[in-house]
């Protein structure tokens, strides 16, 4: 049973289109492509309850943005501030002193998270909807393009998981250095980005079915939300077991730092769990519902 793979050398080049000097990677083409089958999973839920498409599209451009702006500065804050202090152009907009593209490296889901709730807090005040029936049905949608983030990083070789002798180890040839400065290519490693994809792309399954088979649309508010926020950081908090550190410093802390940042989503999502049983029987709908009900 041991010799079911008997390991795999992923051999898949990051770079999926070559234009003369422009490159297109499969991260980029997956990125995107989650993005697209979460539009499209928020359109059919926000059609299913009478929501404006204008409404719709202003809230999805601009969750994008932020999720992204959070990816982003939520890796430098947490993982490396001290690069954000002194190069904080490179942050958000990757180039070198000859504004040359460097690409990329370092999101942090935590950062994309903790932007997401802040911006959906300013949506909902600023037109009047309720927190919870916006939060509910934007956690259906995410997970999707959380899992094919994650094959992405499968695509690109990177986040991967430590040493290992399971038959299952992936050797990513495409891999660069490992935080202590060894390198990854040659050694055989946890697929610990596919295990990450599979919680989320069982979780979007798991939510739509509820919503849309069991719910019916009318969701106790705060309850796919807090589920959401459970599974995916407990899940995080035990691979992170599994994944090498993503920084030097990482090495001595009994907790690494996608754990530590892991604990207080958790907790908020029990929160929001436990709020949706004690207010079940107030189930928030869309302003526009609210209207024709009159």
């Amino acid at each position: 049973m041991n010799q079911l793979f008997a390991f795999i050398t992923w051999t898949v080049d990051p770079v999926a289109i070559t234009l003369g000097s422009l490159e297109i990677r499969w991260y980029g083409i997956l990125l995107a492509l989650g993005f697209v089958l979460a539009y499209l999973t928020l359109q059919k839920i926000f059609a299913k309850e009478n929501v404006p498409q204008k409404t719709l599209d202003t809230f999805s451009i601009w969750t994008i943005v932020w999720c992204i702006v959070g990816l982003r500065l939520g890796h430098f804050l947490f993982y490396e501030p001290e690069y954000l202090v002194a190069h904080p152009l490179q942050v958000l907009l990757p180039v070198d002193e000859d504004w040359h593209f460097i690409g990329y490296q370092g999101l942090a889901s935590h950062g994309g998270a903790i932007a997401i709730i802040l911006w959906l807090v300013y949506f909902a005040y600023s037109r009047k909807l309720n927190f919870c029936w916006l939060i509910d049905r934007l956690t259906i949608a995410i997970p999707i393009a959380a899992a094919f983030v994650r094959l992405g990083n499968l695509m690109n070789h990177e986040i991967i998981g430590c040493v290992t002798n399971v038959p299952w180890a992936f050797n990513f040839i495409y891999g660069g250095y490992d935080s202590d400065g060894s390198s990854i290519a040659g050694t055989f490693r946890h697929p610990s980005q596919l295990y990450e994809s599979i919680v989320y792309f069982l979780l979007y399954v798991g939510l739509v079915v509820y919503y849309f088979k069991f719910s019916k649309g009318k969701i106790a508010p705060g309850r796919t939300a807090g589920i959401f926020l459970i599974v995916v950081f407990t899940a995080r908090f035990f691979i992170e077991f599994l994944k090498a550190d993503q920084v030097a410093k990482e090495a001595t802390m009994l907790l690494n730092i996608g754990q530590k940042l892991s604990i207080p989503l958790v907790l908020i999502g029990i929160g929001f769990l436990v709020y949706s049983f004690v207010k079940k029987d107030k189930i928030p709908v869309f302003p526009a519902q609210k209207e024709e009900k009159k």
